[in-house]
Formats: C-alpha cells, structure tokens, sequence
C-alpha cells in the first residue's frame, strides 16, 4: 500500500511594507560583485598601504588577501556600498598591527632574529633610500606613522584619515605634523 505524505498547510500572504524593502536593502549590504571589483580595483593601493606599514611583501600580500575575506565575511554589515573601500583599509591598516604585534612576539622568543632579503629587482640606489626611509618611519610613534601612510601613501584626505583610524581631525593633524618634523630630523641627520 502506498504512504501518502500529508501536504503542507499553506501560509497566509504577507503583504510587503515599505518597512520591509527598507529593511531588506539594509540587510543586503554591500554584494559580493561590488566587493570583487572594488578589490580588484584597488589591490595595489591597498598592498602599497600594507607595504608602507609592513616590511616585507610576503607579509603585506597575506595582509591584504585576509583583509577581503574578512571583508567579504562581514559584507552585510558594510550597508553603504561606498563605504567599502574604507572598510577594506581599515582592516589593512588593523591586519598590519596584528602582524607587526605577532613578529615582535616572535622575535622576543627567538634568540636571534633573521636579517630582511632585499629582493632581487630592486636597485642598490631605491634599497638605500627605501632603508633610510624605513628607518625613519620605525622611529615614529605608531599613530605619526599610520597618519603619514595614509594621508600621503593612500593619498587621503585629513577627514578620511580620521574617519579611518577612528579620532579626531584635529588629531590628525597634529599627528602628521610632528610626524613630517621627526621623518625631517631622521633623514637629516648623518648615518
């Protein structure tokens, strides 16, 4: 004898409000496409950014591919589209603290750190400005360099770099001003 499933009972219709479309565009969040093409877009930006914070490309390239996961994870929360540019170097700049967090753990725990290969592309000329300049920027307080970074890497505005890194506009300026006085007073001075 056959089994005759019994069928489901119908659900009454519900009438969409315009509450309900409100409510579901604010769900949606920014599409995946959206972020695809924004990331692609501006990958290089964004590696430049991570670079600038970072020493070492390895480093800067897993930075930013874990940026977009994060982000792409969390994309229904980015409500306005335009927005996710800056959520993606917010998590940049956030991903390279972490990092440089983690290496100076790792090199309290080893007894000798390993020395930077420079790579084989770059000239002896760019590898000894880029070191000076690196050096230079290592003796920044953290928030002077972020400020510089982005305000003259990422070429932002002062309202984006406060935006972005969460204090006021007055912070940023007096963030980048001494930041250029001390890069000025390091790069002056004799090696």
């Amino acid at each position: 004898m056959p089994v005759i499933a019994p069928m489901p009972a119908a659900r009454p219709a519900r009438i969409p409000s315009q509450r309900d479309g409100a409510e579901e565009a604010a769900a949606a969040g920014t599409t995946v496409d959206h972020l695809t093409e924004t990331y692609r877009a501006h990958y290089r930006s964004l590696l430049g950014l991570a670079a600038l914070l970072l020493d070492d490309t390895a480093s800067c390239e897993d930075v930013v591919q874990e940026a977009f996961i994060r982000v792409h994870s969390a994309r229904k929360r980015v409500r306005d589209p335009e927005k996710t540019l800056a959520y993606l170097r917010q998590t940049v700049v956030n991903l390279s603290r972490s990092a440089l967090r983690r290496r100076i753990l790792g090199l309290k725990l080893l007894s000798k750190p390993m020395p930077d290969m420079a790579s084989a592309e770059e000239g002896a000329y760019d590898q000894l400005e880029r070191d000076s300049l690196i050096k230079a920027m290592k003796g920044l307080q953290r928030r002077q360099r972020e400020v510089l970074v982005l305000r003259y890497f990422a070429d932002m505005t002062e309202a984006q770099v406060a935006e972005t890194l969460g204090i006021s506009l007055g912070s940023v300026k007096a963030y980048g001003s001494r930041g250029i006085a001390a890069l000025r007073v390091a790069m002056e001075a004799p090696a």
